[in-house]
C-alpha cells in the first residue's frame, strides 16, 4: 500500500487512529500515524504481526517492553537523540533542552530529530516536551494536528500533560 509517497506493509487501528508500518530485511524501519482515512492493510510477515500484538500489549499496559527488531536510518545526530529519547522512562517526560545537553547540541536540533523519528511509539519521542508546554509531536507530517495522539500517549502513560 502507498500513502502520500510511504510504501506500508502494513497498516492497523489504535486507540490513536491508523498506524502505518513498514518493514525491510526483517527489521522494523516505519511507524507512522496515518490521516484518515486509510485502508487497512493486514500485517503478514511475522515481523509485522508481531509488531501489530507488542503495540496492542503497550495500548493496553504502558509499562510493556517492546522488544523488536529495527533499523535505523538517520544521520549520527539524530541517532544520539533518539538514543537519549530511548532512555527516557515511562511516565517520564524531558525538555528539548534536558536533551540538547545530553547530546551537545540545541534544543531546536533535538526538535528536527524527534519529528524525523521514524518509529515514534518504540522510540518515544512524545515524553518530549517544551520548557513550558506540550511542543510539537510528528513535526511537518502530512500538516494534521497530532498533538491530540501525543497528550493521549502522555496520559495513557500517566506523565499527567493534559
Amino acid at each position: 500500500m502507498r500513502i502520500e509517497n510511504m510504501s506500508y506493509h502494513a497498516v492497523i487501528a489504535s486507540p490513536v487512529g491508523l498506524l502505518g508500518l513498514a518493514e525491510h530485511d526483517a527489521q522494523l524501519v516505519l511507524l507512522e500515524f496515518l490521516p484518515p482515512p486509510a485502508p487497512l492493510l493486514a500485517a503478514t510477515s511475522p515481523l509485522l504481526v508481531e509488531a501489530t500484538r507488542q503495540l496492542a500489549c503497550y495500548f493496553q499496559n504502558p509499562l510493556f517492553v517492546f522488544d523488536l527488531p529495527w533499523a535505523l536510518s538517520v544521520s549520527a545526530h539524530q541517532h544520539k537523540v533518539l538514543a537519549a529519547i530511548a532512555a527516557i522512562p515511562v511516565g517520564n517526560v524531558q525538555t528539548y533542552a534536558e536533551i540538547s545537553k545530553c547530546v551537545q547540541s540545541s534544543p531546536r536540533a533535538v526538535g528536527g530529530a524527534c519529528g524525523k523519528n521514524p518509529l515514534p511509539l518504540f522510540i518515544p519521542c512524545h515524553r518530549v516536551v517544551a520548557a513550558k508546554g506540550l511542543g510539537g509531536f510528528n513535526a511537518g507530517r502530512s500538516g494534521v494536528d497530532w498533538l491530540p495522539i501525543k497528550r493521549w500517549l502522555l496520559n495513557h502513560e500517566q506523565a499527567n500533560y493534559g
